[in-house]
């Protein structure tokens, strides 16, 4: 059977290949101490599972609305009011299969074969897929000299005519750099001035620490705000990945054609999920905090002890919950045989002979790092990082 070229191009998600071999050599007794996993390793609190369960005994089981039902719209549209002091319309909000799928609906809005959009690395890997897949062309740009972060000089040296869109995530996966306000007025600035599209990937935006608050880029002014595609969700916030639930805000033209593509692939999302959702941003935030003060202690403690090690080079992160070190110090290198070339010969590397799993830069396009997720009890970071430490001493 012949596939579509697209198909053909598209590259196979690594954070699950990884996951995959994790989990093969788990099943066979090996103990692996894994921190490639996205996701929080709590439970989805109490009173959000509770709404959930209600849902189901209340009947809530049916369709909903294409682009989500009213009541969560609003309580979305009433968060940003709150938090941002921004001001949408329902028709301004779309909720989706999860914050990906939410992307997904938005570079099939806004692109045409061919248009460019602007992809920051270390990216999430599935930004330049996405984009091909919509028709589009990433545009990859190096932030690895300016600590994981868009600069405006160098954002206007990528723009051309067919430039659509720049992909922006704060907190960032992988690297977890936060953008002050100060940087995100200077690139909101080259936005409005090029009249392109930002999308704002801002899933982890509860996951930010040192006092470090949340701002949306498009509370800076009309100018930005009518050309931002907000994206958000429950998954890491709220320790909800399995209920699927992400959302944009925007424009209404663009929000509109987004829950038009959405209402021939997946009608809407899950009405019991989007019970919960409410319950989540409207109910006790007690839990969320808890949970980030939890991952700061881990954020601390595996950035330290990262950059303390022979050859390591880890910044503390500012947000999220992973740690990019970069390791390409001991690229040319070997342990027992196995030659270290790469981050990918690295990950192999540590997960073969240590039995950790960690996940290669490669995929975020950062080949000098790898990516650590610090989602998992604070027993498995102490013990995962001696195994690390141990094979770095062995490495020659």
């Amino acid at each position: 059977m012949n596939l579509s070229k697209r198909a053909k191009n598209i590259t196979p998600s690594p954070t699950l290949a990884l996951d995959a071999k994790t989990k093969e050599l788990q099943a066979s007794g090996v103990d692996i101490v894994s921190f490639g996993v996205g996701e929080p390793d709590f439970d989805t609190p109490l009173h959000i599972q509770v709404a959930g369960i209600d849902a189901i005994r209340g009947g809530h089981t049916r369709y909903t609305a294409g682009p989500g039902t009213l009541e969560l719209r609003n309580a979305i549209i009433g968060k940003y009011k709150a938090e941002c002091s921004l001001t949408y319309a329902p028709n301004q909000v779309i909720v989706s299969n999860g914050a990906k799928h939410s992307l997904y609906n938005a570079f099939l809005a806004i692109c045409d074969d061919g248009d460019e959009v602007v992809v920051p690395a270390p990216y999430w890997v599935s930004y330049p897929d996405m984009v091909k897949l919509a028709g589009g062309v990433p545009v990859i740009m190096d932030t690895t000299t300016t600590d994981f972060k868009v600069t405006p000089a160098a954002l206007e040296s990528l723009i051309t005519p067919r430039t659509k869109a720049l992909i922006l995530n704060s907190p960032s996966n992988p690297s977890g750099a936060v953008y002050t306000e100060k940087e995100l007025r200077a690139i909101a600035d080259v936005i409005v001035k090029h009249d392109i599209i930002l999308v704002s990937d801002d899933i982890y935006e509860a996951l930010i620490y040192d006092g470090t608050k949340y701002i949306c880029v498009a509370s800076f002014g009309d100018d930005i705000y009518k050309r931002t595609i907000v994206v958000n969700g429950v998954s890491k916030s709220y320790a909800m990945t399995g209920w699927r639930i992400g959302y944009a805000l925007g424009p209404r033209e663009v929000i509109k054609a987004m829950s038009d593509i959405q209402s021939h692939t997946t009608s809407c999302p899950s009405s019991i999920s989007q019970k919960a959702s409410v319950a989540a941003l409207k109910g006790d935030h007690g839990p969320v905090r808890a949970m980030v003060e939890q991952f700061k202690a881990r954020c601390e403690y595996m950035s330290a002890r990262l950059q303390a090690m022979p050859g390591i080079e880890c910044p503390k992160p500012r947000g999220a919950f992973y740690c990019f070190p970069k390791v390409s110090s001991y690229y040319g290198k070997s342990v027992d045989g196995l030659e270290i070339n790469n981050s990918v010969d690295f990950s192999t590397a540590m997960l073969e002979k240590a039995h950790i799993a960690l996940v290669a830069g490669s995929a975020f396009g950062s080949d000098d790092y790898v990516r650590l997720s610090y989602a998992t009890s604070m027993e498995k970071i102490k013990e995962g990082l001696d195994r690390m430490e141990k094979l770095l001493l062995q490495m020659k």
